[in-house]
């Protein structure tokens, strides 16, 4: 198996991570959970930076999965084997990495751009506790859901044979 192959692979893996996440994002609400739209608030921001209400969801949806299928090439080319155990572990351990990477410094930096911020984990909220759960929940989903498509796919064996 070539190169070009398992990057394709990987770019489909992280879309459909990306769309997990986005479902339990939705689902959070059911069970109390604050509802975390991230394309909705990537479009706000696209807007607020440049004035006019130029952006609509598909654009601040396309930025989100964008992210998702980085977040995926970024897990098989620097982490995927300088982390323990099966996939559903590492899924685990790269879940709580993106979530603390997220609420410490993603979240307040892209939400300074838009004019106003969330603080570090999200204090600057109404719900700090609450958000900072739903965001684990999500990344969890992301992070199990990419490593078990990774692992069908067997994008890891395919770079261990290169």
């Amino acid at each position: 198996m070539d190169q070009s192959y398992s990057f394709w692979e990987t770019v489909i893996c992280g879309f459909i991570a990306t769309f997990a996440m986005s479902m339990v994002s939705f689902l959070l609400g059911s069970i109390g959970l604050p509802v975390i739209d991230v394309g909705y608030i990537l479009k706000e921001i696209f807007n607020h930076v440049h004035e006019h209400q130029l952006y609509t969801i598909v654009w601040g949806n396309a930025a989100y999965y964008l992210g998702g299928i980085l977040l995926a090439l970024l897990w098989v080319v620097f982490l995927q084997f300088r982390m323990p155990g099966n996939w559903f572990v590492k899924g685990v351990i790269y879940g709580i990495i993106i979530s603390v990477v997220a609420g410490l410094i993603i979240s307040p930096i892209v939400s300074m751009a838009g004019g106003e911020s969330f603080g570090i984990f999200y204090s600057g909220t109404w719900y700090p506790v609450l958000i900072t759960l739903g965001g684990l929940i999500m990344h969890l989903a992301y992070g199990i859901s990419l490593l078990l498509c990774l692992e069908y796919a067997e994008v890891f064996r395919a770079k261990q044979s290169v």
